[in-house]
């Protein structure tokens, strides 16, 4: 199965590199509000879905590929 985690800054904190893509953005003539930039993983998993494969994923999506104290993340697992 792949799985894709997806990291992005904590709402409530600012995004320097987001604001800078959105004057970028902007400058090109496609203005857009609360662009915010984050990081994308891909991998592939021969470990069946379950519940205990979940904890894991949550486990290393919060100790390994986030910093949880100024991102947040959420994962999408397809078969």
């Amino acid at each position: 199965m792949k799985v894709t985690v997806f990291v992005t800054p904590k709402k409530n904190l600012l995004d320097p590199q987001g604001d800078a893509v959105g004057h970028a953005m902007a400058s090109l003539g496609l203005p857009a509000q609360g662009v915010r930039v984050g990081k994308t993983i891909e991998f592939s998993s021969t470990t069946p879905d379950s519940p205990e494969f979940r904890a894991a994923l949550d486990k290393l999506s919060r100790d390994l590929l986030s910093n949880p104290v100024i991102e947040d993340y959420r994962y999408e697992i397809q078969a």
